[in-house]
């Protein structure tokens, strides 16, 4: 593939001054608000989708505007706007000011600096440089290949999507950053049918790079590994039910520490008493081989990023080192709170929405374990190659996963594929149920992690482990 050098275009201190944007900050103090935030974003992305050889989707799109938000007690007044002048973001600055505090009186001078702190990672090939057809080139290349695996691959369809997001955030403690993230990610989903019916299987790819990303993944290699999951399922045969041993394999059941633990070291969710690991750090929540760690440094990673939303440099965090709880995640408003510093994990959607304490990259460490001698182990249970949605309750820790990838373990050995199932649990009990971490971290699949209604990108990683005893939701007699 042809290199380009790219670059990063204007900066958004080109679009808002950073006068304008002291200007907006004392305006939203005015009327006597404790902490003001200028939040500006400029997002460029496109998108391709193929659906049975057929091009359903070829978009592209730019959104742009501000969200100012002003605090006062314990009241919070948000407005947004995609009026960029020095009038609109005035109007939406009284009116966020006005939302929080009505009356009151006095102003508030801000000193921030002339030149904002600046967060930049250029991409070597830019994707909006990419001319749309070659990016439709690539679904129909693992359309063909995903087909041409067998003739009971009855369906497949492939997406594609890339992004340029610059932001800048500015408050009244000083705080002045700018960052530019591209994203660039790719899909394929297969579904063969047989006497069974019909199985699925999908690969995607994604990462915080341009699309250099393609110099290093080979479309037609993900659609063999799609196509070849759905393949195998075919034979599947039903998953047993019942507690068994499960050994969740390298990469692919990041999302259950995700889901069914990160969120409740998310400090929002703490201060809400709607997190079983409320009150305990210090304590020993998990089992010894256990450190899990929220880290939005990870370059190249999907949850990766210079600042998050509020303005903070991105941080590594460990949450839970060797089985006791060390930390949460924090935002700027319950970090002030409490006195301390934000951890990085103030996260939006979009200039339209109020950051959240939300998470970045989550994975479990390396341990020291043979992944082989794990399964060799364990000599009756359940490998799960990859998860796929499920439900939690943060408040309890109790969460159902669907297993997308399994298989049966007999006499120490993986055998058959299994289907229709479910892992079955409690967050704090599977953390305390590990009792054997291999030496084969890896990150998996991108992903969008919802909450509140908002979705930001995440990844998340696991090495080979294996939880001593956990539910099946199966359906075998």
């Amino acid at each position: 593939m042809s290199q380009s050098n790219t670059s990063p275009g204007a900066d958004l201190t080109e679009v808002v001054h950073a006068s304008v944007v002291n200007d907006t900050l004392r305006e939203a103090l005015s009327t006597g608000g404790e902490f003001a935030e200028v939040f500006v974003e400029d997002k460029a992305s496109s998108s391709a989708y193929l659906d049975d050889g057929r091009v359903e989707e070829l978009t592209s799109g730019r959104d742009r505007g501000a969200g100012i938000r002003v605090v006062v007690g314990e009241t919070t007044g948000f407005a947004h706007t995609a009026d960029l002048t020095p009038e609109g973001l005035a109007t939406a600055a009284r009116a966020a000011a006005a939302a929080a505090r009505s009356g009151g009186g006095g102003v508030r001078t801000v000193a921030m600096p002339d030149t904002p702190y600046r967060s930049l990672r250029p991409v070597r090939i830019d994707p909006s440089g990419v001319d749309k057809a070659d990016k439709v080139a690539l679904l129909r290349h693992a359309d063909e290949v995903a087909r041409s695996r067998s003739g009971s691959i009855t369906q497949v369809s492939a997406g594609y999507a890339d992004s340029r997001r610059r932001i800048l955030v500015a408050n009244s403690d000083g705080n002045f950053a700018t960052d530019e993230v591209v994203r660039t990610m790719f899909n394929v989903s297969c579904v063969a049918s047989g006497d069974t019916g019909m199985q699925t299987g999908r690969e995607s790819i994604g990462h915080t790079i341009g699309f250099e990303l393609f110099d290093r993944y080979d479309v037609a290699e993900l659609a063999e590994r799609a196509a070849e999951r759905a393949l195998t399922k075919l034979a599947a045969r039903p998953a047993p039910s019942g507690q068994l041993p499960v050994v969740i394999g390298s990469g692919g059941g990041g999302v259950l520490f995700h889901e069914a633990c990160g969120h409740g070291l998310e400090a929002d969710l703490v201060a809400k008493g709607a997190s079983v690991f409320a009150g305990r750090t210090g304590e020993l929540v998990a089992s010894p081989l256990v450190t899990l760690v929220d880290d939005g440094t990870m370059a190249g990673e999907w949850g990766n990023f210079g600042i998050d939303d509020e303005g903070n440099p991105a941080q590594r965090n460990v949450l839970i080192e060797d089985g006791v709880l060390t930390d949460y995640m924090w935002d700027v408003l319950r970090a002030r709170k409490e006195g301390r510093r934000g951890s990085g994990n103030g996260r939006r959607q979009s200039y339209q929405h109020l950051p959240m304490v939300r998470m970045t990259n989550t994975y479990l460490l390396a341990g020291e374990g043979d992944p082989n001698d794990i399964i060799s182990s364990t000599p009756h249970g359940v490998f799960v190659a990859h998860l796929g949605g499920g439900q939690v309750n943060t408040a309890t820790g109790d969460f159902v996963f669907g297993m997308s990838e399994a298989y049966l373990i007999e006499d120490g050995q993986i055998t058959e594929p299994l289907r229709e199932g479910n892992l079955i649990g409690n967050g704090p009990e599977v953390l305390s149920r590990i009792d054997a971490v291999a030496n084969d971290f890896a990150m998996g699949p991108p992903g969008t992690c919802g909450k509140d209604g908002q979705g930001v990108p995440v990844g998340d990683g696991v090495p080979t482990l294996r939880v001593e005893a956990l539910t099946i939701g199966g359906t075998a007699a």
